[in-house]
């Protein structure tokens, strides 16, 4: 096999320069003529009625051209796609936008959002899992749980189906409840010489980009479109959900990625919504860009996650049974988060006779999202655990326990589908020769720890896509709907580099525009 010419070797960045020069064009750097800056009303109570909202003060603020609340915008059905609309009549988390100042300055519209008074009337809030599944707890949504927008279509594949066993829609705060079953559990158990069994939570962590979310949209007054700049992972997921709350079609509206500053999977479709409303009912520019207490208590953290998981092995560690029980904290809307989480726990080691009930509850807090491959990493160091104390228990070589479990092609999923030739026993075994892995005990004499897991994902949803073009100067070009995350389009343009035979300076990426890109 001949070496490659551009993939492998050393290049810098293609904005390192720009960035570090201070020339990179982030959101809140984008500004047009006429621009109004919007800073949010923020609810200050996690579950309360609506009294009253005074702008009286607040229009009395130099600078400050509108405050608008609810009743200013559409009345639209609730969902996970408009999840961050202003509250109408209600708040059901913390921080929740109850009224927005646009005003001519950053400043002018800081100080119209604090003269904007707020009347409520507080009432009981569910803030646990266990507390929204209560016989007597208040309901976060008693009209009925809005349907449609969960995250888990924007972020992966795979996830549930096959053997899923879906039960019915029950009035509560329970939003999703299915069961992953394969074979006998009792039997599996029966026939196990060792059990493990143990529960494990992770925290509701944040997280906590550099630059926070920002969006600025632009009516067209030619088309009776929307044109917006956003800092976002999903410029096509983002056009989508703006022509869906605009009511217009999706050729109407044009989406620019920013240059982002971090993603990590909260930035997908958040305040886009809410500004490109804002921007139509007052036909000017809108712009908001959060600030960093805005970013932490009203965005997208990853859920707090609860998995009590038994385990069951022979003495020669074939495993035998895995039984789970997910829970999951989701925030104020259905995000279907949490059958990621049962789907990697038993996805990667298969287990003749399975069980994994995943349960995703309502709570008065910011709706869940995403955080680097959203569920995985609880997932895998649940099951990462429970085998590195299976194989101490049997004596074993951890990564020996793992090889001879690992899924093999044509074993079946958790989903029912059948493993393709993935490689998961041939990187075990290579990591198995590691000089870190022989010398473990010597390393750990002296204070160093040493450990292994195995991590994957699903895939994405999308078939991935590009436009490549040639210029008369010799330029490739490269259109990619794909946001510029962990140097992406430098990956791309050395990819490009050795397809086309030409220097990666040849190659010139153009990402995440809704209206030049696949």
């Amino acid at each position: 096999m001949s070496e490659f010419a551009a993939i492998g070797q050393p290049k810098p960045i293609i904005d390192g320069k720009a960035k570090v020069s201070g020339f990179a064009r982030y959101l809140p750097d984008i500004d047009l003529p006429g621009t109004l800056h919007a800073r949010l009303v923020p609810s200050a109570y996690a579950h309360a009625n609506i009294v009253s909202i005074d702008t009286s003060a607040a229009l009395e603020v130099p600078g400050v051209a509108a405050v608008l609340t609810q009743e200013d915008l559409p009345d639209l059905v609730p969902s996970g796609r408009n999840r961050l609309l202003l509250a109408r009549g209600r708040v059901i988390f913390v921080g929740q936008p109850v009224a927005m100042v646009l005003a001519d300055t950053e400043t002018a519209a800081a100080d119209g959002a604090d003269s904007v008074v707020v009347d409520y009337e507080p009432l009981p809030a569910a803030l646990s899992f266990e507390e929204a599944v209560a016989d007597d707890a208040p309901l976060v949504w008693p009209e009925g749980i809005p349907k449609g927008g969960d995250d888990a279509g924007e972020h992966g594949a795979g996830a549930g189906g096959g053997d899923a066993e879906e039960e019915d829609d029950e009035p509560g705060n329970l939003a999703g409840e299915s069961t992953i079953v394969r074979g006998d559990i009792e039997a599996g158990f029966a026939g196990a010489d060792i059990v493990i069994e143990h529960t494990y939570t992770s925290p509701m962590v944040h997280q906590s980009s550099i630059e926070t979310h920002g969006t600025l949209a632009q009516p067209d007054p030619l088309t009776g479109g929307m044109n917006v700049w956003t800092s976002t992972q999903d410029p096509y997921g983002g056009r989508t959900t703006i022509a869906d709350v605009l009511g217009i079609p999706e050729s109407l509206v044009k989406v620019k990625g920013a240059v982002i500053g971090g993603g990590f999977g909260a930035k997908f479709t958040v305040y886009e919504p809410l500004v490109v409303l804002a921007a139509r009912a007052v036909n000017r520019p809108v712009k908001l860009a959060l600030t960093r207490s805005e970013e932490i208590a009203a965005t997208t953290p990853a859920p707090p996650l609860k998995v009590s998981l038994k385990l069951g092995a022979r003495h020669d560690g074939t495993l035998t049974a895995l039984q789970g029980d997910v829970t999951m904290d989701a925030g104020c809307y259905p995000m279907n988060l949490a059958s990621f989480v049962g789907y990697q726990v038993g996805n990667y080691y298969p287990v003749p006779n399975m069980e994994i009930r995943i349960r995703e509850a309502l709570t008065f807090k910011p709706s869940a999202g995403a955080y680097r491959a959203p569920g995985a990493p609880t997932a895998f160091f649940v099951i990462d655990t429970a085998l590195d104390e299976l194989a101490e228990t049997l004596g074993m070589d951890s990564i020996d326990l793992r090889i001879k479990n690992a899924a093999r092609e044509g074993d079946l999923q958790a989903d029912g589908s059948p493993w393709p030739n993935q490689g998961i026993r041939e990187t075990l075994q290579a990591v198995q020769s590691h000089p870190l892995w022989q010398n473990r005990e010597q390393i750990r004499a002296e204070g160093r720890g040493v450990g292994v897991s195995l991590g994957g994902w699903m895939g994405g949803v999308s078939a991935a896509s590009a436009v490549c073009g040639v210029n008369r100067d010799g330029m490739v070009q490269i259109n990619t709907g794909a946001m510029d995350i962990s140097g992406v389009a430098t990956s791309f343009s050395l990819i490009a580099a050795e397809a086309f035979g030409v220097s990666p300076d040849k190659v010139q990426i153009v990402e995440g525009d809704t209206d030049t890109s696949p």
